[in-house]
């Protein structure tokens, strides 16, 4: 178990080390701009299979995974207009989009799934760990499912008990402030459609449907 912090490695550093490990198929603890998440891989079977088995998650739950930004995002799932226009609106922030999933995708968190969710959090270490991994990675709340998710990195290893054993890497932001997860939208047809209202106000999100 091995920890890097971002106060006093750097984010730079923090993002080397967690880029190594998402290449070799490992998962980290790691902040973003509402809780910390566990990332992997999210085209890797067998990592998202392993954040499912930290989390006791079942597999019938999706999860999503964040990306670098637009291009990024067009490699995996189809944006459409209604989707541009909340990624200009919104993003970089606390805001999830559910997108069909392009036809050549079906591993990792789009097996057996007709869409692809992304997030861009406005952090600056979820963007660079973007950057330089090349991929998208997991972000899932890093908590045991159902329960609340800890706003510390001790709080989360107590809670995920001898799940917290199989996480290779925690990225260190010490103690996260209480904020609401990110509210999510299926972008997958002309009517957006709020699945999760959470930091953003689903008022906010109907004024933007074209």
């Amino acid at each position: 178990m091995h920890t890097c912090s971002i106060k006093k490695d750097g984010v730079a550093a923090c993002v080397a080390r967690a880029a190594e490990v998402l290449r070799r198929g490992g998962v980290i603890v790691y902040p973003t701009d509402t809780i910390y998440g566990l990332g992997a891989d999210a085209l890797s079977d067998e990592a998202v299979a392993r954040v499912r088995q930290i989390k006791g998650r079942s597999e019938h739950k999706p999860i999503h995974a964040i990306v670098a930004d637009l291009a990024m995002a067009e490699q995996y799932a189809v944006v459409n207009k209604p989707a541009r226009a909340l990624v200009k609106k919104f993003l970089p922030g606390p805001l999830t989009l559910v997108l069909k999933k392009k036809a050549s995708v079906h591993t990792g968190i789009a097996r057996g799934l007709g869409t692809f969710g992304i997030r861009i959090p406005d952090n600056a270490f979820c963007l660079e760990l973007a950057r330089v991994f090349k991929r998208p990675y997991t972000t899932t709340s890093a908590n045991a499912s159902g329960m609340e998710p800890p706003l510390t990195l001790a709080g989360i290893r107590a809670q995920l008990g001898q799940g917290a054993d199989m996480v290779d890497l925690y990225i260190d932001d010490g103690e996260l402030p209480a904020r609401r997860p990110s509210t999510v939208v299926d972008v997958t047809d002309d009517a957006p459609m709020v699945l999760r209202e959470g930091a953003i106000a689903a008022s906010l999100i109907e004024s933007e449907q074209v």
